[in-house]
């Protein structure tokens, strides 16, 4: 079969796309036939070796995909040769990756995906929508009327943040640049203000006199003396990206107010908490609430142009890798 893989850790140079064996399957697993795989950051750190992972050799890169269930083992009831499914958690401990003609995928991190959704779709919000559920609802426990703040508010990540939290009930402030300011409030912000502008924080808590509830960063800055700072009695900041911040923590400010800073990473969620976001953001893709900004579609052949790309800073919204063509 066609795979996008890598023999050793290093550099995007590294990235081949050839010829390997099908994979084997277990009793739990669902084999799968590719028809797309999305870039994510988290794959060029599992390349390079930035994120330790078990990686077995030669090892298929990639976390998110859309396909067709060709067979399912006796453990995997759920699945039928035919069902159109998505998933968004391979390529991770010792699992093999995405960006294969063929992958076996186990039965609990595999979902079908809803009638009419268009796979490019899909596999561009798999991970993002995925790691924006596990911030606000897994690890930052949102509820309704409760006020978050997401940075890097019109990102991958934060746009659907916006989204999905406007949806929850939820009053949403995007910080982003100006000129994305009708984007975040098509998406459903309350407020929207320039993450250019000198006055950020002043600007925040005018519009938030009672402070932020729930914190959400996904530009990465981690600037957590300016957070908490802005957090209300009990408010909660969730780190969810800079791998390589060294940001200050104010103790006073996060104990005298019951405030708290969390950070997770979506490859350590469990089964069943990656199953509750899948069924969540199909809901919003069934419901045309969710959707991409914009995605860039390349051949399986570009997978090493793709992950440079992404390294070089050069991507703005998704790269998607066409591995097949989908099924007339």
């Amino acid at each position: 079969m066609h795979a996008a893989f890598i023999e050793e850790l290093g550099s995007p140079d590294l990235v081949r796309v050839g010829e390997l064996p099908p994979p084997p399957s277990g009793p739990g697993d669902v084999l799968v036939d590719v028809e797309v795989t999305a870039v994510n950051h988290v794959d060029t750190f599992v390349r390079s070796g930035a994120w330790r992972t078990p990686v077995p050799f030669p090892f298929v890169i990639g976390r998110d995909l859309v396909g067709t269930v060709v067979e399912a083992g006796p453990g995997a009831p759920g699945f039928r040769p035919g069902d159109r499914v998505w998933c968004s958690s391979l390529g991770h401990a010792g699992r093999q990756g995405a960006a294969a003609e063929r992958v076996a995928v186990p039965a609990d991190r595999l979902y079908r995906l809803p009638d009419g959704v268009d796979a490019v779709d899909a596999v561009a919000l798999s991970h993002p929508a995925s790691t924006a559920y596990l911030a606000l609802f897994t690890h930052g426990g949102l509820r309704a009327g409760e006020t978050v703040l997401v940075l890097g508010a019109a990102g991958n990540v934060g746009s659907a943040a916006v989204v999905m939290a406007a949806h929850a009930g939820a009053r949403v402030i995007a910080v982003a640049s100006a000129a994305d300011a009708d984007h975040c409030r098509e998406l459903g912000a309350r407020h929207v203000i320039d993450y250019r502008d000198p006055d950020v924080p002043k600007l925040i808590r005018d519009v938030a006199p009672g402070g932020i509830d729930l914190h959400i960063d996904t530009s990465a800055r981690n600037d957590l003396e300016t957070a908490v700072e802005l957090l209300a009695p009990r408010g909660r900041v969730v780190i969810l990206a800079g791998l390589r911040t060294r940001p200050v923590l104010p103790a006073g400010a996060l104990y005298l107010q019951d405030r708290s800073v969390r950070g997770f990473a979506i490859s350590h969620a469990r089964p069943d908490e990656l199953a509750e976001a899948a069924a969540h953001i199909g809901r919003l893709l069934a419901d045309g609430l969710l959707r991409p900004r914009a995605t860039e579609v390349l051949p399986l052949a570009a997978a090493a142009e793709a992950h440079r790309r992404l390294e070089a800073g050069e991507v703005r919204g998704k790269l998607v890798l066409r591995v097949a063509e989908p099924a007339v």
